[in-house]
C-alpha cells in the first residue's frame, strides 16, 4: 500500500491539503483521495474522489460529492514503426469528450494534439528535448489562433526548472519542482501578468510526502 499526503500554500488562497491511498490488487490500482474541504467542518464527503486503474490502459474515477464519473483509456499503436498513444476521456456528469493523441518520432521529438469533441477547438504542441536535459515546447491554440511556450531544465537528476508564456494573456510562469525519494518533493510556482500595469507575481508552494505501509 502507498500512500501520498500533499501540502499547498498559495499566497491568495491560503493554504491546502490532500492525502491519497493506493493498493495494488494484481495489475490494478484502487486509489482514493481526500482534501482537507472533508474535514474542515467536520468530516464529510467533500473533496473525496475514488478510483480504479489499470496503468497504460484505463483510469475510472469517481467524484462522490458531484457523483460523476470520468472514464479514461488509452491504447498505442504503430504507425511507420513509431508508437502513436490515444487518449480517450469522458466526462458524465458535463457530457464531455477529449481525445488526445501523442505521435512519437524519436525519443528527443514529438508531436501531441488535443481535441476536444464538439468545441471546434484543437491544440497542437510539439516537444524537442535536446541532450536529454533541456526541452522546448512551443503549442498552438486553433480556436484561440495564439501559441505559448515552455523551455525546460533538468538539473542535477532530480532537479526541473521551467518557464512559459502564454501570448494571449501575457503570464510568464516560473517553476522550480524537485521529484526525490531521498530529499522529497516540491515545487515552486510564481507567475506575473505582463499586461497588468502593476506587475505584481503570484506566487504558490506545495510538498508531497510519499509513504509505503
Amino acid at each position: 500500500m502507498k500512500a501520498a499526503l500533499k501540502g499547498k500554500y498559495d499566497i491568495d488562497k491560503n493554504g491546502g491539503a490532500a492525502a491519497t491511498v493506493a493498493v495494488n490488487a494484481g495489475d490494478v490500482k484502487l486509489r482514493a483521495s481526500i482534501t482537507d474541504a472533508t474535514f474542515i467542518n467536520g468530516p464529510s464527503l467533500t473533496g473525496l474522489a475514488l478510483a480504479v486503474e489499470k496503468p497504460g490502459a484505463f483510469i475510472i474515477d469517481y467524484n462522490v460529492p458531484k457523483k460523476d464519473f470520468r472514464f479514461q483509456f488509452m491504447n498505442t499503436v504503430r504507425v511507420a514503426e513509431k508508437p502513436l498513444n490515444l487518449t480517450y476521456s469522458h466526462s458524465w456528469a458535463d457530457n464531455r469528450t477529449i481525445l488526445d493523441g501523442t505521435f512519437v518520432f524519436d525519443p528527443a521529438n514529438k508531436v501531441s494534439a488535443n481535441h476536444a469533441l464538439g468545441s471546434g477547438n484543437c491544440k497542437l504542441k510539439y516537444s524537442y528535448v535536446h541532450q536529454g536535459l533541456t526541452t522546448f515546447e512551443p503549442s498552438y491554440d486553433v480556436a484561440k489562433n495564439s501559441w505559448d511556450f515552455a523551455v525546460s531544465r533538468r538539473v542535477y537528476g532530480d532537479d526541473l526548472f521551467k518557464a512559459t508564456y502564454q501570448t494571449t494573456s501575457k503570464v510568464l510562469g516560473l517553476e522550480w519542482s524537485r521529484n526525490s525519494k531521498q530529499t522529497g518533493c516540491f515545487k515552486i510556482v510564481a507567475s506575473v501578468n505582463l499586461a497588468e500595469e502593476k506587475k505584481l507575481p503570484k506566487l504558490s508552494a506545495e510538498t508531497t510526502w510519499n509513504f509505503e505501509m
